[in-house]
């Protein structure tokens, strides 16, 4: 795909500006938006799926409430040297 070009107003590209980290540019903070965007979007998605997987599969679901209710850091105990 090409890459594309897009125009902000004024206003957008002063509140960009604003928010940017100082050694970033407009665009690249723009790209980092649109990324963690898609990347939550993706994560969202990954969670609805395993959600519905949990509802069709009793016995996985009642693995991760086991897993989840384990006391992993409460009772170990390093080994002494």
């Amino acid at each position: 795909m090409p890459a594309t070009t897009v125009k902000l107003e004024s206003d957008l590209v002063d509140k960009a500006t604003e928010l940017k980290s100082p050694g970033q540019s407009v665009s690249a903070y723009v790209r980092s938006l649109i990324e963690k965007e898609h990347r939550d979007r993706k994560l969202r998605e990954g969670a609805q799926a395993y959600e519905l997987f949990l509802q069709e599969h009793p016995a996985e679901r009642e693995a991760m409430e086991v897993w989840e209710s384990a006391p992993l850091s409460d009772s170990f105990e390093p080994k002494q040297p």
